[in-house]
């Protein structure tokens, strides 16, 4: 993968947590506030606890900080995969912010 593919890949999948963000703001009760800088969102949650979704250009990688660990998620042609368990960036983040937020909450790509 270039360079200008990773950016391309990956500033979608950072488009889709905050229209993700949005989307469960307008249908839930889960207040949900999300903060992006440059290439990292911080999702900060009602209970102040947060998850942390950040680029990892050099690698080609994006990254999730959570309370149960980081998870590093590289392209594989088709979705965001998990370097060691190959879960999908996008369940992963759906349950980890389901427990952050104490209710089932889904993010998807775009």
């Amino acid at each position: 993968m270039t360079d200008p593919e990773y950016l391309d890949l990956a500033e979608a999948a950072l488009a889709a947590i905050e229209q993700g963000c949005d989307r469960i703001n307008e249908a839930t009760d889960a207040d949900i506030d999300n903060q992006r800088v440059g290439g990292m969102i911080t999702l900060t949650f009602a209970n102040r606890s947060q998850l942390v979704v950040n680029l990892q250009p050099p690698l080609h990688e994006i990254w999730l900080a959570a309370r149960t660990g980081g998870y590093h998620y590289r392209h594989d042609g088709a979705q965001w995969r998990d370097t060691k368990t190959g879960e999908e960036l996008f369940e992963n983040l759906s349950r980890e912010a389901s427990l952050q937020a104490g209710m089932r909450l889904r993010f998807a790509a775009a």
